[in-house]
């Protein structure tokens, strides 16, 4: 018990250190990066290192896909360089929460996996898709890149990839044991997930009746359930 103890501390540590790169490297501001070490420790101590890993392979994915083509969305005036705690916590407060109560329970496993498969698509198709021309996923209508509710063949499939990526990444971590119950929630709630963003996007968020964060938040929500129900 008290080796297992020394060594979540030592996780806690690497979990600092990480929090001091992303913040360094101009990710995440100084709030963002607090509120991912403290929901970062507590998945330490109630669902492990393992569920952390998961959570921390989204926010690389996410680095990368956003950093992805820098000066050409800088060009267009939609470049994101720098998350808040509002983007850490729309994206991961569902996540988190499954996390705290998932191992005790298989369709929570399933919960956080569809969280984290639904918010590692939305930002791969997102940050992704703009390199190439979208339509707006109610109308099919060509929009201009970054507007709210655009889709594209591109981003979503590389969201679908991004979701596969969780899912076998999850099976290899252990979270789940089988690699196709894990890759088929993954995919399903991640891919739904991903385009209940994007719905959410044109009807809701294009009207300014609820901002990004709220489509965030309602879109990990979404992959959360049908996460859940992908279990049984």
């Amino acid at each position: 018990m008290e080796q297992a103890l020394m060594i979540n501390w030592g996780y806690v540590i690497l979990l600092f250190i990480v929090g001091v790169f992303t913040y360094k490297r101009k990710a995440l501001d100084i709030w963002g990066t607090l509120a991912m070490i403290v929901m970062g420790v507590i998945i330490i101590f109630s669902a492990g290192i393992s569920w952390l890993l998961l959570i921390l392979l989204f926010l690389i994915l996410s680095l990368i896909a956003t950093r992805h083509s820098k000066y050409y969305k800088q060009n267009l005036g939609i470049y994101e360089g720098k998350r808040t705690a509002k983007n850490v916590i729309s994206n991961g407060v569902v996540a988190f929460i499954m996390a705290a109560f998932g191992g005790y329970y298989l369709p929570l496993v399933g919960g956080f996996i569809g969280a984290i498969a639904t918010a590692t698509a939305d930002t791969l198709a997102s940050e992704i898709g703009i390199l190439q021309k979208p339509r707006l996923i109610t109308t099919f209508k060509k929009v201009s890149p970054g507007t709210d509710g655009a889709v594209s063949v591109l981003g979503t499939v590389v969201g679908i990839i991004g979701t596969a990526i969780i899912g076998l990444t999850a099976f290899l971590l252990g979270i789940i044991s089988d690699p196709f119950v894990s890759l088929k929630i993954a995919v399903i709630s991640g891919t739904i997930g991903c385009f209940m963003d994007s719905i959410l996007g044109a009807v809701l968020e294009r009207r300014n009746f609820i901002t990004n964060e709220h489509v965030n938040l309602l879109a990990t929500i979404s992959g959360a359930i049908i996460g859940i129900i992908a279990t049984f």
